[in-house]
């Protein structure tokens, strides 16, 4: 699955179990697909599409969204699909927006049972596209006040799945009124997001 500059297109992941997959649905993806666009001179469609895990239109997207509060659950049709979709080439993007950590590592597990979540270091190329992080993710919102951590699962020397938690970046992308984040935060939010996107879209 080829994810090269190009008209590509963005999805949301419509999962099971009561988690608001939909959280940040509005202006979070369309404000960071806009300045990636602007930024990295991306040509990706503005409005993001919604999948759901078992759909075989999963394998159109070359990057996946994932986020929400809540609780998650994969059967094993969808924890199958989505495990294939990743070893095709696909990537997934899963952000804590607050809430989903317990549910979602769980859910992680069915799609790797035999790999585990490493931590991503600071020198990994996610952190150092366009934009430099340094010291890794940016902290956008204060959830239990711990250190964000960029968490991943690494198949064949390639990161197929990133996990942002205690971090929030998907709050930083959106309207500014919506949270009143400072434009600083939502800036640092919108480049560690382009920085995600790069590294899918445009190679390492």
């Amino acid at each position: 699955m080829a994810a090269q500059n190009g008209n590509f297109q963005i999805a949301i992941l419509k999962y099971n179990g009561g988690g608001d997959w939909y959280s940040n649905l509005e202006t979070s993806l369309p404000n960071l697909i806009d300045f990636c666009n602007k930024n990295l001179n991306t040509s990706i469609k503005r409005e993001q599409a919604i999948v759901e895990p078992s759909s075989t239109e999963l394998f159109d997207y070359p990057f996946v969204h994932m986020t929400g509060h809540g609780n998650v659950v994969f059967n094993l049709e969808e924890s199958e699909n989505l495990r294939n979709y990743l070893l095709a080439g696909g990537f997934l993007h899963i952000d804590d927006n607050y809430g989903m950590d317990q549910f979602v590592r769980r859910e992680i597990k069915k799609i790797f049972p035999n790999e585990e979540l490493v931590e991503i270091p600071f020198s990994h190329p996610i952190y150092h596209q366009k934009f430099d992080f340094n010291n890794g993710l940016p902290k956008i919102h204060e959830h239990d006040g711990e250190a964000p951590v960029g968490l991943g699962i690494i198949k064949e020397g390639r990161l197929v799945l990133f996990y942002s938690t205690e971090c929030d970046l998907g709050d930083g992308w959106e309207d500014q009124e919506i949270h009143n984040d400072s434009e600083a935060t939502r800036m640092k939010a919108l480049q560690m997001g382009a920085n995600i996107v790069s590294f899918v879209f445009l190679g390492e």
